[in-house]
């Protein structure tokens, strides 16, 4: 498995693939966006009725019903790859001509970061969701049956990958405003390990000799784990107000350093090029 994106031979990979071209315009498809862990465990077993005038409201009863529905809002459920690719007749036959599928990457090991956007290692997929080969079959199956398949990516930010220093907040507020913005940046107590410990020291991993971080420790692959790539700045408390929306971490989510200036003078960061590689 890859540790470090310098590591990966990216000829290779392209002179291994077969690619299937863009549609020439994408305002003539109709677009299905699936959110994984919500849309197909694949154990459905052809059981399933059609939707009929008694079923309207049926799925909360009681009280109890309530809160089962509730607490599934807050946990993984079980969708998997596998799952959408026993779909793709279904979509095909609804008329659906590509799908937009919510991120498949590996998300930090404590939390369940079910919507994929708590990322702990972009170049891996989360064992939830199933394996790299049933990823391919998935798009494999898309495509023979003529659907795109459009990835969820994410250029914006990390999973919960570390923990800031206690008390180092200087920002007004009467509650843990350990984490808020007040556009200086925090010090770092360390990566967070597979439990959610910041036991994991903040700077570059030595991949070949500490095998105690991998794989679900910090974040991956190996150059996500440079400081400077992280904005470092807390959490946003202001939605409204710039550049406090723009440096801030999204809750917990830790906000990437993507590059510095107006539309004009726009520089890329390291980040952002790591990102794109």
């Amino acid at each position: 498995m890859e540790k470090l994106l310098e590591r990966i031979d990216f000829r290779q990979l392209t002179n291994q693939r077969n690619y299937t071209p863009s549609p020439v315009a994408w305002e003539d498809q109709v677009i299905y966006f699936l959110m994984l862990d919500r849309f197909s465990d694949g154990r459905e077993g052809g059981s399933t009725q059609l939707f009929g005038a008694a079923d309207n409201g049926n799925a909360v009863n009681s009280e109890a019903d309530a809160q089962n529905w509730r607490d599934a809002g807050q946990k993984w459920v079980g969708g998997t790859l596998k799952g959408l690719t026993g779909k793709i007749g279904y979509l095909k036959r609804l008329g659906v001509t590509a799908i937009w599928v919510s991120p498949i990457f590996k998300q930090v090991a404590f939390k369940e970061t079910y919507h994929g956007y708590g990322i702990q290692n972009f170049i891996d997929v989360d064992p939830h969701f199933g394996t790299r080969e049933d990823l391919k079959e998935m798009v494999k199956t898309a495509h023979d049956n003529g659907i795109y398949v459009i990835m969820d990516i994410i250029l914006n930010h990390a999973g919960d990958i570390f923990e800031y220093k206690a008390g180092s907040c200087r920002c007004s507020d009467n509650g843990n405003c350990t984490h808020c913005w007040d556009g200086a940046t925090y010090d770092v107590q360390g990566f967070n390990d597979k439990h959610g410990n910041p036991v994991i020291e903040f700077k570059r991993v030595n991949v070949d000799a500490d095998t105690t971080v991998w794989p679900d420790g910090a974040v991956w692959p190996g150059e996500f784990q440079e400081p400077s790539f992280y904005t470092r700045k807390g959490f946003i408390k202001n939605w409204d107000y710039n550049p406090e929306y723009y440096e801030g971490d999204f809750f917990d989510l830790k906000d990437i350093n993507v590059g510095t200036g107006d539309v004009d003078s726009y520089r890329e960061s390291p980040a952002l090029r790591a990102l794109s590689d």
